[in-house]
């Protein structure tokens, strides 16, 4: 059942965690964090970093920080200060101002990495456009969508579940979103994938400079879809881009945090849709038994509303069992305690989502795929104040996406072992061959 997550022995377990430096993590780990995260959570889970910051693993420890965001902040321009701004970046022509680098502006201007007032404005915007009732909107689209998908993928008798299905949802519906022109659409996801994968623990300089620049060429993009808006406003109930130009009760964004946040808009709900819904179909591979538990309790449903309600379960306890998101950042602004353990004022810590997912103080047989789990506290959403503002559109695309491809491919089988992305922060697959 392991092949496509290796096992690893509680020794190499052991000796990753006692080791541990996100900056220099082994394949192994990258491969299967989860025995690393177990050990970490039973010996040490208040762990301290070589550089001095700490990873916390266990659930109640993260749920404390991130329910108090007072004491603890997710600005990150005194973390990401040394990591993007150096070398050629932040110099002329690339830089976006003095001294300061495309992926440096980009990752502190927007929402996720900032705290209030700009966190609470923005926030509220895209709220405003991401109602129950717009998202319920959404549905015909995205249901028409994902049929083309598996449409084209039934023509040619198989096909990636990553390339061919799961990257290509969330790409869309961000774009909708934007109302970016259908012809526009082709760079999105190399640019969202190159500026997420700057926020890995490590980069080489390839990497940075590949994400510096698609900063650049998105804004390069977005400056002359904003000027076109503003000429021809959209439907500020649908169009997140015309509503965060319009501002909110006479509150408008500066034109840095505007283009910004579009930015941010595709990375937040690309790559973790994308893996939510790649991970998940994976998963069922190396479960059989929970596909065959799902698949029976999907035909046995009686209507779509008890078919949801099946699938809604399911999302969410893939979403526990491999978090699309694995980490997160604050930063300590005074002198305190977590877990603990006394933590001086600027203290960085990283929140292990994917360790947390799986605390057996929380979770029955956490390290087991349950898709009847319910009551499930899972943290891939984050928590409190940060929670992830497109949690609801998120659950709304793997719920069709999922559900659908099971109806039209439910003895699909992967052709060959997939290959993972291999990095800390997002968890996924970059190719995953499968024929139906």
């Amino acid at each position: 059942m392991n092949t496509i997550t290796p096992a690893m022995t509680a020794a190499r377990a052991a000796e990753i965690a006692a080791h541990l430096d996100l900056r220099q993590l082994p394949a192994d780990f990258l491969a299967n964090p989860y025995p690393v995260y177990a050990r970490l959570r039973e010996t040490d889970p208040v762990k301290r970093m070589p550089d001095g910051s700490v990873f916390l693993t266990r659930h109640a420890d993260l749920v404390a920080v991130y329910r108090d965001a007072q004491l603890f902040s997710s600005n990150k321009q005194v973390e990401f200060a040394p990591k993007y701004n150096h070398g050629p970046y932040d110099q002329a022509p690339w830089a976006v101002a003095p001294g300061v680098s495309p992926l440096f502006q980009h990752h502190t201007s927007s929402l996720v990495f900032n705290d209030p007032p700009l966190h609470t404005r923005v926030r509220r915007i895209i709220m405003g456009a991401l109602t129950r009732r717009a998202i319920e909107g959404m549905t015909p689209g995205l249901v028409r969508l994902v049929d083309e998908l598996l449409d084209a993928m039934q023509a040619k008798g198989g096909g990636d579940l990553i390339e061919d299905f799961a990257s290509a949802i969330p790409v869309e519906i961000i774009g909708n979103l934007l109302d970016v022109p259908h012809g526009d659409r082709g760079p999105l996801r190399g640019w969202s994938l190159a500026i997420l994968g700057a926020l890995e623990p490590a980069l080489t300089p390839e990497q940075e400079a590949l994400g510096h620049r698609s900063v650049n060429e998105f804004l390069d993009y977005l400056k002359q879809l904003v000027a076109d808006r503003r000429k021809h406003p959209g439907d500020p109930e649908h169009d997140v881009l015309t509503r965060l130009i319009q501002g909110d009760g006479g509150e408008a964004l500066s034109e840095v945090e505007l283009l910004q946040n579009c930015v941010f808009l595709l990375n937040a709900g690309h790559e973790t849709t994308t893996n939510l819904i790649g991970n998940a179909l994976i998963s069922l591979q190396e479960w059989p038994e929970q596909r065959a538990q799902l698949m029976a309790d999907l035909h046995a449903a009686a209507d779509e509303e008890a078919r949801e309600d099946v699938l809604t379960l399911a999302v969410d306890e893939f979403l526990r069992f491999e978090s699309s998101n694995q980490l997160g950042n604050r930063r300590a602004l005074q002198d305190c305690t977590v877990g603990g353990v006394a933590l001086p004022a600027g203290s960085l810590i990283t929140l292990c989502i994917g360790a947390a997912n799986r605390d057996p103080a929380v979770y029955d047989k956490p390290e087991a795929l349950n898709l009847r789990r319910t009551g499930n506290k899972h943290l891939a959403f984050g928590f409190g104040p940060h929670q992830c503002a497109g949690l609801s559109l998120a659950r709304l695309e793997g719920r069709i996406a999922i559900g659908r491809f099971l109806q039209r491919f439910p003895h699909y089988q992967l052709t060959t072992t997939p290959i993972r992305g291999m990095r800390a922060r997002f968890r996924g697959f970059l190719n995953a061959p499968f024929k139906p």
